[in-house]
């Protein structure tokens, strides 16, 4: 019966999963406590990581250039962010068509809110400007 007192939220997720950094700044540890040394120090508020490990209160995560180490679950949040990657501008286009009209480019490193994905094309939103966007283009889409 104890079990059933634990509220659903309190429940941890299967790894490995997506999820965004929740503040402008967030310690990466070495190990998953505040005891730790701090190795990387993230200024990026929506940076998307993959959750890898579960420990108690922290998560070890892999950043974008697959750094991993432990960040406090509490300094995450469950909504799905991605970052456009590659060498040049990525465009975002109206629909989810490489023959849609081309609304704006992001650069390499641009971080927004993912949307729904279908079909090799996702929805991305970067500060209220939206449109969709080549699935490959986004580091946080897809599978973990």
């Amino acid at each position: 019966m104890l079990a059933a007192a634990v509220p659903a939220a309190a429940q941890d997720r299967e790894v490995p999963y997506w999820a965004t950094l929740r503040e402008d700044e967030v310690n990466m540890r070495t190990g998953p406590s505040g005891n730790y040394p701090i190795e990387w120090v993230y200024r990026r508020q929506g940076l998307p990581m993959k959750v890898v490990r579960l420990n108690q209160g922290w998560r070890l995560v892999e950043d974008p250039d697959g750094a991993r180490g432990w960040i406090a679950a509490r300094l995450l949040n469950p909504a799905r962010g991605a970052i456009v990657i590659g060498d040049d501008p990525v465009e975002i286009r109206e629909a989810p068509s490489g023959e849609a009209p081309v609304r704006w480019r992001a650069e390499p490193g641009v971080v927004g809110k993912l949307g729904d994905c279908d079909n090799g094309w996702c929805r991305f939103d970067v500060t209220g400007r939206n449109g969709w966007v080549r699935e490959d283009r986004l580091w946080g889409a897809g599978q973990p």
